[in-house]
């Protein structure tokens, strides 16, 4: 099984156990450098997959919460090449398959070639970029699946339908449904038509599809959860490490 298989194998799993998959979003090195291993280990015993953060300067899909661990975790002295070491040293303890979400600069840095095996020796299943254009993914996508490894494809409630077929398509592990029109962090809820855009994603994609953005309670995971594979809950867990509470403890409180 490849990396990115064992992405879509973990989100089954939790389908067939009966429940939504759960994937946990996490800033690297937030809010403490020191901890990062013991925040990632806990989170990964809850979650089914986790998704780790590589704190960016112009972070231009998140709103405010992730904005501000991440500058934090820049003034942590946080970068990919840290982050990559880290999970190498430590591969033991994290139990669920890891994503990066990694906007175009930290990638660019480092090569992708580069990037692809010191990512596959991490133990890292494959990437979400935001600011890179499905058009403009060729050479990263190769060199990732080279290893074995892939890019998410994201799409939004704005996605027309021959677009959303290709981004359907062309996604390993998983197709990430962005719930609305925005940045990360809302808590005006989700919209109203959530499960008929779910729905017609969920229709088309070869792969689980999980909804992240705006999820922030038991119930938004339960109502994603009858209309899609899974729910990514990010800007919800960064604030239950600001107020220095248990990650894990929060994260079961969404399956209750």
């Amino acid at each position: 099984m490849s990396a990115h298989e064992s992405v879509s194998s973990a989100l089954r799993a939790a389908n067939d156990a009966g429940r939504p998959a759960l994937i946990p979003f996490i800033t690297a090195g937030y809010p403490k450098l020191e901890d990062f291993m013991d925040v990632l280990a806990a989170v990964s015993d809850v979650g089914d997959v986790v998704e780790i953060g590589v704190p960016f300067s112009d972070p231009m899909a998140d709103g405010m919460t992730i904005q501000r661990s991440s500058h934090e975790a820049i003034k942590n002295g946080v970068s990919l090449r840290w982050i990559l070491e880290q999970l190498s040293a430590n591969r033991d303890r994290i139990k669920a398959p890891v994503v990066l979400m990694s906007y175009m600069n930290p990638l660019l840095a480092i090569g992708y070639d580069e990037l692809a095996k010191r990512a596959l020796a991490a133990g890292v299943c494959g990437f979400i970029v935001p600011d890179l254009p499905f058009e403009e993914s060729h050479d990263l996508r190769a060199a990732l699946e080279s290893q074995g490894l892939g890019v998410v494809q994201l799409v939004t409630p704005a996605t027309p339908a021959e677009r959303l077929q290709l981004l359907a398509d062309a996604s390993r592990g998983f197709l990430y449904a962005v719930t609305i029109t925005g940045i990360t962090g809302g808590d005006g809820g989700l919209p109203d038509d959530l499960a008929a855009y779910l729905d017609r994603v969920s229709k088309v994609s070869p792969l689980p599809v999980c909804a992240g953005f705006g999820i922030r309670a038991a119930g938004d995971v339960a109502n994603v959860g009858q209309h899609a594979a899974g729910a990514i809950v990010g800007s919800a867990l960064v604030e239950v490490l600001e107020r220095g509470e248990d990650p894990a403890a929060f994260l079961r409180s969404l399956r209750d």
